[in-house]
C-alpha cells in the first residue's frame, strides 16, 4: 500500500555526460536532454526530482537525458556556453532547440520536453 510509493524511483534514464555519448545520442536523431546540476544547489534538486517524476510518463521515456555536473564539468560547460546551474537544454536531431534556466515546476519542464519530441 502506501509504503511502496515512498521508494524512490530508480533513475534508470539519467545518463553520465560524456562526448562521445552526447554525440552518439545526437548523430542517431533521438531527443536529448541535457541537465546542468549542482549538488548544492536547491533548483537543481527540485529539478532532478520533477524530472524523475516526469520520466516515469511514456511519452518522454525515449529522450535521452545526460546530467554534467556544474562544479567538475569544465570541458561540458565551456562545450555548451554554459553560466549557470540548473539549466535544462533540450536537442533535436542534434541541434539545441531550447533551453530554460531555474524552472522547477511539470509543466514548465515538459513543454521544454515537447521541444525535443
Amino acid at each position: 500500500g502506501l509504503a511502496s510509493t515512498l521508494v524512490p524511483l530508480p533513475a534508470l534514464a539519467r545518463e553520465t555526460f560524456s562526448d562521445d555519448a552526447f554525440k552518439s545520442a545526437a548523430v542517431s536523431g533521438k531527443p536529448v536532454l541535457v541537465e546542468f546540476h549542482a549538488d548544492w544547489c536547491p533548483t537543481c534538486r527540485a529539478q532532478s526530482s520533477v524530472l524523475s517524476d516526469i520520466y516515469t510518463h511514456e511519452t518522454y521515456k525515449n529522450i535521452t537525458y545526460f546530467v554534467v555536473d556544474f562544479d567538475s564539468e569544465k570541458e561540458a560547460l565551456k562545450k555548451f556556453n554554459m553560466s549557470r546551474q540548473s539549466t535544462l537544454v533540450v536537442f533535436k536531431e542534434g541541434k539545441e532547440v531550447a533551453r530554460n534556466i531555474g524552472a522547477t515546476s511539470s509543466s514548465a519542464i515538459e513543454s521544454l520536453l515537447k521541444k525535443a519530441l
